[in-house]
């Protein structure tokens, strides 16, 4: 009997440390360089981490909110991928430095020349918006990621507050207040356009390893996965010890 119980603890614990240890999956995410402030302008950045061992990403697809139009956006170059700014006419103009705009950029697309985003790696894919509606809180962008072995992961899930992330969240932007004199100290257009322009036109080292950039996803995965090996060798002790002391009472 006791060494019943022995060996389920011994199962137990070692399905503990694999729950545990399992790694959440990394996700295409949004995030500013300084902050995105309402009314303003700010130079994001789309990152998209490769999540297969077996292909890399070769496309990424990120759709702009229809709810909030942006009137100006610009993405950075970025080496080894060819970009592609898709326009729509919108229901209402816009009004921007006194002049109407009756269309705004519904979608950005990347697209690898080369080998893309390998496994291991991920890409970050800067651009510059503007300028940031006064009235919302956050901005939702749907995205796309295409493998190449032609599978397409969809990012389009918008999380709910109070609910559990979904399975494929849609990236979001958070937005901070405007300053209390009225002035966003995010990036203006041009302000972007200039360093895009002092910028080199690939930037390799937004291609970045894991390995590299401590704490990041494949960080994680290799603790995990030692986490994970340990789990099933305590696990497998605990069912064996069990096993071999049932046996010995038997033959006693």
């Amino acid at each position: 009997m006791k060494a019943s119980r022995i060996a389920a603890a011994g199962a137990v614990a070692g399905a503990a440390v694999l729950a545990v240890s399992t790694p959440c999956f990394a996700h295409v995410t949004v995030q500013p360089e300084g902050e995105a402030a309402k009314g303003g302008y700010a130079v994001v950045g789309f990152k998209v981490p490769n999540e297969r061992d077996n292909a890399s990403t070769t496309k990424v697809e990120i759709t702009f909110p229809t709810d909030h139009p942006l009137a100006s956006v610009m993405p950075q170059p970025v080496e080894g991928w060819d970009i592609e700014v898709s326009k729509s006419k919108l229901d209402k103009p816009l009004e921007m430095h006194g002049e109407k705009i009756d269309e705004a950029v519904s979608k950005v697309t990347w697209t690898a020349d080369g080998e893309g985003i390998e496994p291991g790696f991920f890409q970050k894919f800067p651009v510059s918006v503007g300028a940031l509606p006064e009235d919302a809180d956050e901005l939702v962008f749907k995205a796309l990621q295409t493998y190449s072995n032609k599978e397409v992961v969809r990012w389009i899930e918008v999380p709910q507050e109070g609910q559990e992330e979904p399975d494929n969240p849609a990236p979001v932007l958070a937005l901070s207040e405007a300053s209390e004199d009225g002035h966003s100290h995010g990036a203006s257009a041009d302000e972007a356009a200039s360093e895009d322009e002092a910028a080199p036109a690939g930037n390799a080292s937004a291609q970045t390893s894991a390995a590299s950039e401590e704490g990041d996803s494949s960080g994680t995965d290799t603790t995990a996965r030692v986490l994970a090996v340990v789990g099933i060798v305590v696990g497998a002790a605990g069912v064996a010890y069990g096993v071999l002391a049932g046996r010995r009472r038997t033959t006693a």
